[in-house]
């Protein structure tokens, strides 16, 4: 990758100058109840590719209202209250949402759509781009750090 990621808010900022080992379209209903959003651009970093300058400026809740005990932390900002990311507890990834977590429009476009069940009565996605009921079938989780 040629260029960094910043990203974050005025009071905690993240980084990255390696690309995302996964970069998806989500359409998981834990995602929409958490962004409100349809379907959400989501981007998985390897957990030590991603630095954060003010590890104490954030504030943690569960990601999964539902699982309140799983690997997700969404982090905010202690004072502002923006996203900042998603941690996760086993130090495998960090995920960013770059529409709602300070990145400008030059982050990488999503590759594929995650998580699409055709139960929900909504349109398959039709923009060319792959479409699966979970991750993509090649994605491994990447090992603790």
């Amino acid at each position: 990758m040629a260029s960094t990621l910043d990203g974050g808010c005025a009071h905690v900022h993240t980084h990255s100058d390696r690309a995302p080992v996964d970069n998806h379209t989500c359409h998981c209903s834990v995602c929409k109840a958490v962004t409100g959003q349809p379907a959400t651009h989501v981007a998985f970093f390897r957990y030590a590719d991603v630095a954060v300058d003010n590890m104490d400026g954030l504030k943690r809740q569960p990601f999964n209202a539902k699982n309140p005990d799983g690997p997700l932390e969404l982090c905010t900002c202690a004072e502002c209250g923006a996203p900042i990311m998603l941690d996760d507890k086993m130090h495998r990834i960090r995920a960013i949402v770059p529409n709602l977590m300070g990145f400008d429009e030059g982050f990488p476009a999503a590759t594929y759509h995650a998580f699409y069940d055709p139960a929900t009565g909504e349109p398959k996605p039709r923009d060319g781009r792959p479409v699966y009921e979970g991750l993509r079938p090649d994605f491994a989780w990447p090992d603790p750090s």
